[in-house]
């Protein structure tokens, strides 16, 4: 299982780095579901078209140790192997990673709503704060945004 907050260009992770890491659980054998998310930068909405986006996070420690308690908790409550989550901060652009979730459990179905609860809490109860620079000037989108 691996969580960590990223400074983006300070290491690099992909989804299947992740997937081939949480495969060398020891509760693979038992495992019948594995799901991942990768959230990007949307680069355009409607008559949006974002250049830039900057996403910085006040406390880095607290955020990883709430992100730690989050896949905790999913992975008890929804009763799941493993979870991994790599969040990234710093300087975006359009198609670049900033999110990353892997989690390996015994069905599809618990294991499909692990990944949905971790997503969800992390974009809502993470002090993130997203600077988003577009053709409208910038905007900035705090946790839950």
């Amino acid at each position: 299982m691996v969580i960590k907050i990223v400074e983006k260009n300070e290491e690099y992770f992909t989804i299947g780095d992740l997937i081939e890491d949480i495969k060398k659980s020891q509760r693979v054998d038992q495992a019948g579901a594995i799901y991942s998310f990768e959230g990007i930068v949307r680069g355009s909405e409607e008559d949006l078209t974002v250049d830039k986006l900057t996403l910085t996070l006040p406390d880095k420690e607290k955020g990883l140790a709430e992100i730690e308690a989050i896949a905790e908790s999913a992975k008890v409550k929804h009763g799941v192997f493993e979870i991994s989550v790599i969040h990234y901060i710093g300087e975006f652009y359009t198609g670049d990673q900033l999110f990353l979730v892997v989690v390996l459990g015994p069905h599809r179905g618990e294991t499909l709503d692990a990944l949905v609860e971790v997503v969800e809490r992390v974009k809502h109860e993470i002090e993130f704060k997203k600077e988003e620079i577009s053709n409208k000037g910038t905007k900035v989108i705090m946790a839950g945004g």
